[in-house]
């Protein structure tokens, strides 16, 4: 089968069209899956630059998300039969192969039927956006009806979705945008309020919008100086959950102690990487909830561009640049 081989961690020279043989079903709960594109995320460039996870496994296949149809399965199935359109979050890290490829083995309770009314692009699209947003905002945001919420990077690949899914939560609103354009993108999803950070203060203006009193949660997936700046733009006992992780000046730690803010880190791939099942079922149990709104029509994902296989690279070199609307995929079939 074609793969795309991470052959050296280093930049995107080191990912290379390969053939290598079929993989088969290796225990009796496992599925072999047909992959008709794969989503690519930060988290690959980030593998694919240093390969931090398994660094003596090499060559490996890169890609956590993807799309496809069930070509067989293990005595032990009973979920999934030949046929189903399925998508997930599965491998990617660099040990076992990920999805970079024309064919994965993924066992059978990291699989959710893909949503019936979207193409397989944009399911691959999801899975890796969609569990983030859901961890972040309602596992570790501990969202609520009503909760006012600040999403940074609101028209990106994770904050687009996690707009929509405050807004089906019905909370209230508001995101950090770097254009005229996206902040209209954001607010045809469900924000009330778009904080052009080039040209205004969003700490400022997210006090503005609560009248003073700060927001309930705020969902940082930019990091740095953005994630330090939102204490300032958090209430009283509010919470800030955040993708990244980052050292900020005494001033700005000491406005979180004396608001008494909840701290929050999300890392969606732990589950993953530490073999964690019951975590793991949980993510497909996201996968499964957010399957039914897409089909409801609650949830959208954005795709800004789909490239062939082949151009994985190009893919890396696009995620690196930053400012990407929405998510890019790898058409496989």
């Amino acid at each position: 089968m074609k793969a795309i081989l991470m052959t050296a961690p280093g930049g995107v020279n080191v990912l290379q069209t390969s053939e290598i043989p079929k993989p088969a079903l290796n225990h009796p709960n496992s599925v072999l899956v047909k992959i008709h594109a794969a989503g690519v995320n930060p988290i690959d460039t980030k593998v694919r630059a240093s390969n931090m996870y398994y660094p003596d496994k090499l060559p490996s296949i890169l890609g956590c998300d993807a799309a496809g149809v069930v070509e067989s399965v293990g005595a032990s199935v009973s979920r999934f039969k030949p046929g189903d359109e399925v998508y997930y979050f599965n491998n990617g890290l660099g040990y076992e192969p990920g999805n970079y490829a024309e064919y994965a083995v993924v066992r059978d309770d990291y699989l959710a039927l893909k949503p019936k009314n979207i193409s397989m692009l944009e399911a691959a699209a999801l899975p890796l956006a969609l569990i983030t947003a859901w961890e972040a905002l309602i596992d570790r945001g501990d969202l609520k009806e009503g909760h006012t919420v600040l999403i940074h990077a609101g028209a990106g690949g994770v904050g687009h979705i996690a707009v929509q899914l405050a807004e089906y939560f019905d909370a209230f609103v508001a995101t950090t945008v770097s254009s005229p354009e996206k902040a209209a993108y954001v607010k045809s999803l469900g924000a009330e309020l778009a904080i052009n950070y080039t040209e205004e203060d969003f700490v400022a203006q997210a006090m503005e919008w609560t009248d003073g009193m700060g927001v309930k949660l705020v969902f940082d997936t930019v990091g740095g100086e953005t994630f330090c700046k939102s204490f300032a733009a958090t209430r009283v006992y509010g919470r800030v959950v955040t993708l990244l992780s980052t050292a900020c000046e005494v001033r700005s730690i000491n406005i979180a102690r004396l608001r008494n803010l909840s701290i929050g880190y999300v890392q969606m791939t732990a589950p993953l990487y530490l073999d964690l099942h019951p975590a793991r079922l949980a993510q497909t149990r996201i996968l499964e909830r957010g399957a039914k709104l897409v089909e409801e029509g609650r949830l959208k994902v954005r795709i800004s561009m789909a490239l062939p296989l082949e151009e994985a690279a190009q893919a890396h070199r696009l995620i690196e640049a930053g400012h990407t609307t929405g998510k890019i995929v790898l058409r496989v079939v």
